[in-house]
């Protein structure tokens, strides 16, 4: 999909994957300002605009980009007395959220996507490695070995370096730790040595304990058993089948020693192992219970337990990602970051589900923009690959821009009334110039749909054209961009699919009624390597459309038209335009506040929306 919508004057200029508009002969200055061969630049901004769920509650990081598996440790890595919030979302990738909210108002700030950059493999861990009172991390290092970053600041200002090797056991073998299984550590002896324990998918937890001095250059381990306290944890829904885990430890009934908490693939909840020896003399008897005791979280399973004073109450609380494991992973796509309150009476209550709130619509966002109401000002449409809440078919958000052409705000308002189809690709057109804006959409295997709006620009009535169904010639997931590629006052199409590759399809019929004659099914042979998703804007200034293309790999790639208004000739070599994406990139270009130039919005794998604006 995308959408440029230009701020022409008097057109309303719909482009690319969601609005685009004929372009006049001439483009007039005003409209696309001075020619300039080099991209615009972007600046990204997840705060960039007031954005409302359907309760009308603020989200507190609106353009986010969406949690698919959020493995979360609270750290007071800046040494104010209260706890950070380290997010894993992405292979490699570690968030910040910095503590800036009171007692009374916790409130945790995005501070990056990237902590200092470090690649943290598939899992990280902070501790205190070498005892000097900051913490270290170690995380996953390429296949399944441990990675250490040594802390060389400070408990306030960390400065992180990695060790080149591997962590080794004390008979100076690397160790492995799975990296589908999530280990931690703790001094569960109270003897001043750290012990390390890593899961198992056959559900049995190793344990180490550390054997060389502190200081070290690199920590080393030796073995003490195989099978920790005979721990076997099996699926209590799911048969006698153990998975992917992870693990935490807490002493949650404060009797001074440490609790074992266990998200496992094939456990729906969280399962608790109480320590009934003592801190010198630890023995966990092998009983996993569900958790809470006596009203257990239920989720779609393997899920992440993380321990943290949310309330500064002086007792903890419990946050949980929700990774996904057996219980169908697509209904907590969105809903996946639990926190759960500890109560007076030592219990725990659900608070929120959406911990850290912004849009999300589960799995596989499109945004694409369009006057729905009428008013003059773009709202934002963004679909999903499948309804996290029924998961028997995809849905379309509708977010009312409550604001203004140059100072917009949104609101969710409904969904669209679509058919039972997946992942829905929406183009915004008026493609029988009758003055109100129709819907191209791109679905998975069902072709592209023309829906044409059968009521007015202020009150839009979709209606499926089962006859007029554009299909691809091979391949699924079809994502429409319309725009007037030879200047002949009606739209043509171009459509990105699974393969990667740009299908070009010329209007042959007229501006009252299209009929799209595909000239290529591998057009220009542009290959995105998978899940194409073009883009169609004057992203230079001079009066023709050049093509942005999304893809899978998290990418945009970005070819200048070097032709004609009437006659487009693309580069042949991409640009990569230099911004961080997610994975199954969906651009969608839009003039949303109104200055004269595009904006970036972007979709992806996690169901949210990044926003970049144009500087």
């Amino acid at each position: 999909m995308k959408h440029s919508i230009g701020v022409l004057l008097l057109l309303l200029v719909c482009m690319g994957a969601g609005c685009a508009l004929r372009l006049p002969a001439a483009l007039p200055e005003a409209a696309t300002g001075p020619q300039d061969s080099a991209a615009p630049e972007f600046e990204r901004d997840v705060f960039a605009f007031e954005v409302r769920d359907g309760a009308g509650r603020l989200y507190g990081h609106p353009f986010l980009g969406g949690l698919n598996v959020p493995r979360p440790q609270f750290v007071d890595i800046d040494g104010d007395g209260d706890d950070d919030l380290f997010l894993q979302n992405i292979t490699g990738q570690m968030m910040f959220f910095e503590r800036i909210g009171t007692h009374q108002n916790p409130e945790w700030r995005w501070q990056t996507d990237r902590y200092m950059d470090l690649d943290i493999g598939e899992w990280s861990r902070f501790v205190d490695i070498d005892a000097d009172g900051d913490f270290d991390i170690l995380a996953e290092r390429p296949f399944s070995y441990m990675q250490l970053y040594h802390n060389t600041g400070s408990s306030e200002r960390a400065v992180f370096a990695a060790n080149s090797d591997t962590v080794r056991s004390a008979t100076g073998a690397p160790i492995f730790a799975d990296r589908q299984n999530i280990p931690n550590f703790t001094d569960i002896d109270c003897d001043g040595l750290l012990d390390l324990f890593i899961g198992r998918v056959e559900g049995t937890v190793m344990h180490y304990e550390s054997t060389g001095p502190p200081n070290a250059p690199l920590p080393q381990f030796g073995l003490v058993a195989e099978r920790f306290e005979n721990i076997e944890i099996i699926g209590q829904f799911a048969g006698s089948r153990h998975g992917a885990n992870t693990m935490a430890f807490h002493d949650y009934d404060g009797d001074g020693d440490q609790d074992l908490f266990w998200g496992d693939f094939f456990e729906p909840g969280v399962l608790f192992i109480e320590n009934t020896g003592t801190c010198a003399q630890p023995y966990l008897r092998n009983d996993p219970q569900p958790f809470p005791i006596g009203n257990p979280l239920i989720t779609t399973g393997y899920n992440a337990p993380a321990f943290t004073d949310w309330d500064s109450d002086g007792d903890n609380d419990l946050v949980v990602g929700v990774l996904g494991g057996a219980f169908n992973p697509n209904r907590t796509a969105a809903e996946n970051l639990i926190l759960m309150e500890r109560t007076a009476e030592g219990g725990y209550v659900i608070r929120d589900r959406r911990f850290i709130a912004g849009i999300d619509v589960g799995l596989e966002s499109i945004p694409a923009f369009v006057d729905r109401d009428g008013d003059g000002d773009q709202d934002m449409i963004v679909t999903n690959k499948i309804d996290p809440s029924t998961v028997e078919k995809a849905l379309a958000y509708y977010f009312e821009n409550t604001g203004s052409p140059t100072h917009p705000a949104f609101q969710l308002a409904d969904t669209l009334d679509l058919p039972a189809i997946y992942h829905p690709a929406p183009a915004f057109a008026d493609l029988d110039a009758d003055g109100d804006q129709d819907l191209l959409l791109g679905t998975w295997f069902q072709g592209m749909q023309i829906h044409w709006n059968t009521g007015t620009a202020q009150t839009p009535n979709y209606v499926h054209d089962e006859l007029a169904t554009v299909t691809l010639s091979r391949g699924s997931n079809s994502t429409p961009a319309l725009a007037d590629l030879d200047n002949d006052g009606d739209f043509d199409l171009m459509a990105g699919e699974a393969s990667g590759t740009i299908n070009f399809y010329r209007n042959d019929g007229t501006p009252q009624k299209p009929a799209f004659t595909l000239v290529s099914d591998e057009f220009m042979e542009i290959d995105g390597g998978r899940r194409s998703f073009p883009a169609l804007v004057d992203i230079e200034g001079d009066g023709d459309y050049d093509l942005l293309v999304g893809r899978e790999k998290g990418e945009l790639m970005l070819f200048r038209n070097v032709g004609t208004p009437e006659v487009m000739e693309f580069t042949a070599e991409p640009e990569l335009l230099p911004l961080p994406m997610p994975a199954l990139a969906t651009p969608a270009f839009v003039d949303i506040d109104g200055d004269g130039d595009l904006d970036l919005f972007v979709g992806g794998d996690s169901g949210g929306i990044l926003f970049y604006r144009n500087r």
